[in-house]
């Protein structure tokens, strides 16, 4: 894509009124169903967030963005809508939670703010059930809180009856200047599986196409969707900026960062592996469900996942486990983000059985039924860092339903100080071994900049010493 962006480019946020009113489900059927019928999307969802941005990226052919006013300033937003959207027809903006949930009682970084900061229009998803007239009003309250954006159409969710649907038309008709732009019936089963706070991952979910063009058809006829694009307003174009500038280094030598990528390891953010290999790094995808031994390269990048889902096979692929545990024994340099860390742990347990893993630290994991953290977090980083200097402070986001049972080190040899969030344990996140660095916390690199040069510098360091 180029860092200009037609003039024609429209955009629009699809926001719900609270978490499980099934935005993120009509969010992906809009998104397919506009593919299907000739229209490029280029699709965001608003962070912190993998799991529905694959879906996204699925349902549109593309990559799919996170936007998140917790981790980027406003500039750094739109910029990065402009650069990612140019060239598409549509940029569509998945909100999450509801519209005006945040951190705070104001709202801080919530859906809201980020249709704000873009000067889009929201489209609002509303689950009906057991309701009617009562739309209309929850509507009015939206609007009402909601003065800074323009909410322009809503899409009523799992209507019971034609008479159930008709009677919230017309209220909403008669008592808001809201366009309703569609009714989705209530379905027996869910198109997508669920689990933990939403969707199941693409990856994991074999029939993923099927539900997609499935969901497509079903959204397509029970929205207008001309109505939907006619309420998508133009992309604003800050002044000109290649946010990808600030890792670019054409004279860099190359080297081979391998990224593990399978049902076990899917969350990486797209800028994250651009901003590698801006760096200079020839990424080198790996499956560690299914490779014999881990390949040739420089140094590894370990993103986050459900290694739980798939830990009876990590756990059975001793070569590959063995292979890695000697090349980080002779230096190799690892990041490691949640799924990550589980993996280069001593042990994990999964309803009540242990499997062995990778044996890096000293540490057993158990998976519990409830998260054990959630949200935004603040690190300062420890003498000891292989990556990031001592005082340097990151910003980034934890989500995990693990629980630390047993660790033969102490809060002493954590690479962080946690200034927000839970992290590992004892106020601190991050484990070191030698050239490895793994942490609950996951990091965006418009967020976390340094992270991409910093984690190349150590690679060439390495390969240096070694030769």
């Amino acid at each position: 894509m180029t860092d200009s962006i037609p003039h024609q480019t429209q955009g629009l946020v699809i926001a719900g009124l609270c978490g499980g009113s099934g935005k993120s489900v009509i969010a992906v059927g809009l998104t397919a169903a506009l593919t299907a019928q000739g229209t490029t999307i280029a699709p965001f969802k608003k962070g912190p967030d993998y799991i529905d941005a694959g879906w996204l990226q699925l349902a549109a052919g593309h990559p799919c963005h996170n936007l998140d006013p917790y981790l980027m300033d406003g500039l750094t937003i739109r910029h990065s809508l402009a650069q990612h959207a140019s060239g598409a027809e549509l940029a569509l903006v998945e909100g999450n939670r509801g519209l005006f949930d945040g951190v705070n009682a104001a709202g801080a970084y919530s859906t809201a703010e980020l249709a704000a900061i873009l000067n889009l229009p929201v489209i609002l998803v509303v689950d009906c059930t057991k309701t009617t007239r009562t739309v209309a009003a929850l509507l009015l309250g939206c609007q009402q809180m909601g003065k800074g954006i323009a909410i322009s159409g809503v899409i009523l969710n799992r209507i019971g009856s034609s008479r159930h649907q008709s009677i919230i038309r017309q209220a909403v008709e008669q008592y808001t200047d809201i366009k309703v732009l569609g009714a989705i019936p209530r379905l027996r089963h869910d198109i997508f599986p669920q689990r933990h706070i939403g969707i199941t991952p693409c990856p994991e979910f074999d029939g993923a196409e099927a539900a997609v063009k499935s969901l497509a058809q079903m959204i397509a006829s029970n929205t207008d969707l001309s109505a939907v694009l006619a309420q998508a307003a133009p992309v604003a174009l800050p002044p000109k900026r290649d946010i990808y500038s600030q890792w670019q280094n054409p004279t860099a030598s190359t080297v081979r960062i391998g990224v593990i990528k399978d049902a076990a390891f899917q969350f990486y953010y797209p800028e994250n592996l651009r901003a590698l290999e801006l760096c200079g790094a020839s990424l080198i995808e790996v499956n560690a469900l299914t490779a014999w031994e881990l390949p040739e390269m420089d140094g590894l990048y370990i993103g986050g996942g459900f290694p739980e889902n798939s830990v009876q096979a990590l756990s059975a692929n001793t070569s590959f486990r063995q292979s890695l545990k000697q090349k980080i024994d002779q230096g190799l340099p690892v990041y490691a983000e949640c799924g990550g860390l589980l993996y280069l742990g001593r042990a994990m347990e999964v309803a009540g059985v242990s499997y062995p893993l990778a044996d890096i630290f000293p540490v057993t994991f158990r998976m519990e039924k409830r998260p054990q953290a959630h949200g935004y977090t603040i690190l300062t980083a420890n003498e000891g860092n292989p990556v990031y200097p001592a005082g340097t402070e990151i910003k980034g986001h934890e989500f995990r339903y693990s629980k630390v049972v047993d660790w033969q080190d102490n809060e002493k040899s954590l690479a962080f100080t946690m200034q927000r969030g839970t992290g590992f344990a004892a106020g601190g996140d991050g484990l070191v071994y030698k050239n490895v660095l793994a942490l609950y916390t996951h990091i965006h690199a418009l967020a976390t900049p340094e992270w991409a040069k910093l984690f190349v510098e150590l690679i060439r360091k390495h390969r240096r010493q070694r030769r």
